[in-house]
């Protein structure tokens, strides 16, 4: 029926993978990459996940999948939640999010995580200030800030730590990076090439960084890719799938080259689609 009703769109049964655990299913030819990790015996599916009484809200629905709840009330994430059990107070790379912002299933409440985008790419900004003035006020405030995170009033330690923390990842992050911003990693593997998304790159990136020996426990990156398409499917779903899926390929390929995938365990979620 539904090739009928949507015979530009639907899937050929000829052009799809086979998916060997379910003869009814088969993996869509985006999915290659996937459908490669899974034939290898490298990638676990687990189909039909949801929870009762939706109420047909996709930010509820991404909410629920963020905090590992179904519960709109919850604030800290699932691998936020972990990281304050597991982590400490003076590591703000053990929860790393790579999508820029927070993303928020690293939300914590006690111990401190680090968002970036590329780890070439990170830095900050001081308005009219640069060269080595610029260099060495980053300098001071982290200095500043290790001196002071544990003064008595909470406001001054607050900003002492954030101070200390950005210090951290910035002197951790300063070797991938060359003296014109450029990175200074090379990938084991090809990663594939996108010019609507960055995300092959950032997996790139997150490869060098473990193998690096960062002090990395939970990371976190979204693609730009969104699946809940309302119209040119064709131009969108397919190519968004096809990227992230041989993204997450090239980036086991590429941590197998190195030595360190039985470290690494990736999980990926869609709130839809």
């Amino acid at each position: 029926t539904y090739r009928k009703l949507r015979p530009t769109l639907a899937v050929s049964p000829s052009d799809g993978l086979p998916f060997a655990e379910d003869p009814r299913l088969s993996w869509g030819p985006a999915a290659a990459g996937f459908a490669q990790l899974h034939s290898a015996g490298k990638l676990t599916v687990f189909p039909g996940i949801g929870y009762r009484d939706a109420d047909m809200s996709h930010f509820t629905s991404r909410h629920y999948w963020e905090v590992g709840a179904a519960d709109t009330h919850v604030m800290s994430g699932w691998l936020g939640r972990y990281l304050d059990q597991v982590g400490t107070a003076s590591n703000p790379l053990q929860g790393l999010s790579m999508d820029g912002e927070m993303n928020p299933t690293l939300a914590t409440a006690v111990n401190p995580v680090a968002a970036i985008d590329l780890p070439e790419s990170f830095s900050l900004w001081l308005k009219d200030v640069w060269g080595d003035v610029f260099t060495l006020s980053l300098d001071a405030a982290s200095s500043m800030g290790d001196a002071h995170r544990r003064a008595p009033d909470p406001a001054i330690a607050q900003v002492a730590g954030a101070a200390s923390e950005v210090g951290v990842v910035r002197r951790t992050l300063a070797p991938f990076r060359d003296a014109d911003g450029k990175p200074t990693y090379t990938p084991r593997v090809t990663y594939p090439k996108d010019p609507k998304s960055d995300f092959p790159q950032r997996l790139a990136g997150l490869s060098a960084m473990i193998a690096a020996g960062l002090p990395l426990r939970c990371v976190a990156l979204t693609p730009e890719t969104q699946f809940d398409t309302h119209a040119t499917q064709s131009e969108t779903f397919g190519p968004g799938l096809t990227t992230i899926s041989q993204a997450i390929a090239a980036f086991q390929a590429d941590l197998e080259a190195r030595g360190i995938a039985d470290r690494v365990l990736v999980h990926v979620w869609s709130e839809f689609g």
